[in-house]
């Protein structure tokens, strides 16, 4: 008898961890297919791949970058004049910047969305009159060491590449931000924006 109630819960056990693994061999490809959809179509402005920049008729055109598969980046200001001679992010660079996060649905993101997670000082008062307990969160630059001090995976590949005074959009699978940890604020396996700007690198 018990030998057949244990092979019963190995069974239960097994199929559990089946349905587990064909979700989430579900559930990472739509999402990454649904925000390469967003990106080539949706989002303003309408992005291209990195790979076919060289391709393309126009000058500057807008274009986002992958890390992984499961990371996707926008810099908005990739094209300025000077760019390449700011210091650059590199592992090990000690970082400060200014973010937005959100929990991403696939659509543009606005001013009237309000982040899950923010460091940003133009926001400050507008989440204190939203609920915030003042004091709860810090609204100074993040100062980080890529590398060594412990962010979301999605956010360090984001970062590297990036240079000073860039203006950046991260869009990552839920892998690459929470994974199936559950928060109160972000449902289980959401994909994550993450928008920021690097202050300074050193």
């Amino acid at each position: 008898m018990n030998m057949t109630r244990n092979k019963f819960i190995s069974l239960l056990a097994a199929l559990a961890l089946l349905v587990s693994c064909s979700q989430e061999e579900e559930t990472l490809p739509n999402q990454r297919n649904s925000i390469v959809s967003f990106l080539t179509s949706t989002h303003a402005p309408q992005l291209i791949s990195e790979d076919d920049v060289a391709e393309s008729p126009d000058d500057n055109p807008p274009f986002y970058s992958t890390a992984g598969n499961t990371v996707y980046r926008y810099i908005s200001n990739y094209y300025d004049s000077g760019r390449e001679s700011r210091a650059e992010v590199k592992s090990g660079s000690r970082v400060s910047i200014t973010f937005r996060a959100y929990v991403f649905s696939m659509r543009n993101i606005t001013d009237s969305d309000m982040p899950f997670f923010t460091n940003d000082p133009e926001l400050e008062q507008a989440l204190y009159e939203a609920g915030l307990t003042p004091g709860v969160w810090s609204f100074e630059p993040l100062e980080l060491t890529l590398g060594s001090t412990e962010i979301i995976k999605g956010l360090e590949l984001a970062l590297l590449g990036c240079r000073q005074g860039d203006q950046v959009e991260c869009y990552m699978t839920y892998n690459m931000a929470y994974g199936d940890t559950n928060f109160s604020t972000i449902p289980r396996e959401s994909a994550v924006a993450v928008f920021f700007t690097v202050n300074g690198v050193e």
